[in-house]
């Protein structure tokens, strides 16, 4: 066989497990510009979205605000479930019921509150205009706000908030539009507007740095309604079925079984008994790496699949109970088998840079799932501090000891072990600054890779894939190193997003 021009997707992945590190696509003919390239794809049966990414349900990467976020930049969150029943149904309920350009969660302080703890939120959250309410709370009477200048130059920061804070307040009643909100909010001057009801309770607060945000966002995934859709996880455990009948409650789109291993009874049994209740509800199986494993999960009704095994940045399945297979090899077989059955899927894990994702949407993949790359961002729960000189922080897989004392064993087949066995281990990240920003930088490298390959969508990708003219290489250990950065005495990857890059 000739292979100077590379091989087809069968011939790479027949004889030995691949990783994403292990080959490389070759070029195309160009015939289209980076504008003409569309991303949107196949999330699960009979939904679609703009963008190919999804926030993995992770405690270190997805709540309502990362939520919110993926799904107005086109893509979709999947809230955790290392939480209680009513915090993670309250998360599919902020994100459903937000609003484009109105903060409904806002940070609020009391008048009893002091200087200083406005300090605090500026330092961790990079803002400091904050309604005030007489209980401290959104739903409260609103009474003031407080903005950097009714502090900068106070020295004791001790003095309680209502002694500095702002009491002649521009408002608007709870109903207006988003255009009369950012008309009052240019016409006033004022850094914030809060939006208030008929007794003046604050409801929720415009910002003025949020004007370009307030935009449309022309790539948003939505549903009939016009709401933003989101999908939460839950555990193939029996308990959850009370879970999974509270998100349901709260309006949540999609629902990913968060399993580490995907081919059980538990799963099936669970898999079933949703398809049967929830019929609107798009279900994603997983985690899964074999065929004989997506055949099941297929015909006990699953609506995606979600692959990989092992293959996370902070997993260590692998190493520690020696099962899994390598990210490339696994999507490319998975994916197959449930093309076969008119299914997508997810590529989970294995990934950490743009041609990462790349490489598993042209084997097979709709969507890639995120968790590191998301994790150091704006969006991702948690706060920032300093490690060594550098702004990070905290990501966990969901399999480490810490997780796992916090509910995370519920991933795993036996909830009560005597004795856990980690497979993940916590660490930290680096600031990324906000994924408002960061997301289109990943997506812009995507649809370069889409270009270079000589196609303009997705689904033509997977096309030139299944008929052989999408060409690929393995790469050797020199190969993948003569590939990156090499021969320079210090550089700053371009993929290593900062807030010194924004």
């Amino acid at each position: 066989m000739d292979k100077s021009n590379g091989v087809d997707a069968p011939t790479l992945f027949g004889e030995i497990g691949l990783t994403y590190d292990d080959y490389v696509l070759l070029p195309g003919y160009v015939n289209c510009g980076l504008g003409d390239v569309s991303l949107e794809t196949e999330l699960a049966r009979d939904l679609r979205i703009k963008t190919p990414l999804v926030s993995s349900p992770m405690d270190t990467v997805t709540e309502s605000k990362m939520a919110i976020n993926m799904a107005l930049l086109g893509g979709i969150g999947i809230i955790h479930c290392n939480n209680s029943v009513e915090e993670q149904a309250e998360e599919v309920r902020r994100t459903k019921r937000f609003e484009n350009g109105f903060i409904m969660d806002p940070v609020v302080l009391s008048p009893k509150d002091r200087i200083a703890d406005v300090d605090r939120i500026k330092d961790e959250h990079g803002f400091s205009g904050i309604p005030i309410t007489e209980n401290g709370r959104v739903g409260g009477r609103l009474v003031g706000i407080v903005s950097q200048r009714d502090i900068d130059f106070e020295p004791d920061r001790s003095r309680p908030l209502h002694e500095v804070m702002t009491t002649e307040l521009v408002t608007a009643p709870f109903g207006i539009t988003l255009e009369e909100g950012n008309r009052i909010l240019k016409e006033s001057k004022k850094g914030k507007l809060p939006i208030v009801d008929e007794d003046y309770n604050l409801v929720c607060l415009m910002s003025r740095s949020d004007l370009r945000k307030n935009q449309d966002f022309p790539l948003a995934s939505k549903d009939a309604g016009k709401q933003l859709l989101v999908g939460a996880a839950i555990s193939t455990h029996s308990e959850d079925r009370d879970r999974l009948a509270a998100l349901a409650e709260a309006g949540v789109d999609v629902v990913v079984f968060d399993s580490a291993q995907g081919h059980s009874v538990y799963q099936i049994e669970m898999l079933k008994w949703a398809r049967g209740r929830f019929p609107d509800i798009r279900l994603v199986a997983g985690n899964v790496v074999t065929e004989q494993q997506c055949v099941a999960l297929i015909e006990a009704g699953a609506d995606a699949l979600r692959i990989g095994m092992g293959s996370g940045s902070i997993c260590i399945t692998q190493e520690t109970v020696a099962v899994g297979r390598s990210q490339g090899s696994a999507v490319y077989h998975c994916a197959r088998t449930a093309r076969e059955h008119g299914l997508p899927v997810i590529a989970d894990g294995g990934v950490t840079s743009i041609g990462n994702i790349a490489k598993a949407l042209a084997v097979g993949a709709s969507t890639v799932m995120l968790g590191s790359l998301l994790a150091g961002t704006d969006e991702a729960p948690g706060e920032y501090f300093y490690e060594g000189g550098v702004r990070v922080k905290r990501y966990r897989g969901m399999g480490s000891q810490e997780a796992m004392e916090a509910r995370g064993g519920h991933r795993y087949l036996e909830q009560e072990e005597s004795i856990h066995l980690a497979q993940g281990v916590s660490g930290t990240v680096v600031d990324k600054g906000s994924i408002i920003d960061y997301v289109p930088y990943l997506m812009q490298g995507v649809r370069h890779a889409l270009q270079d390959v000589g196609v303009a969508s997705v689904t033509e990708l997977h096309e030139a894939m299944r008929e052989g003219r999408l060409r690929f290489e393995r790469r050797t250990p020199s190969a993948r190193a003569e590939g990156g950065v090499h021969s320079l005495h210090s550089f700053q990857e371009p993929h290593r997003w900062s807030r010194s890059q924004r």
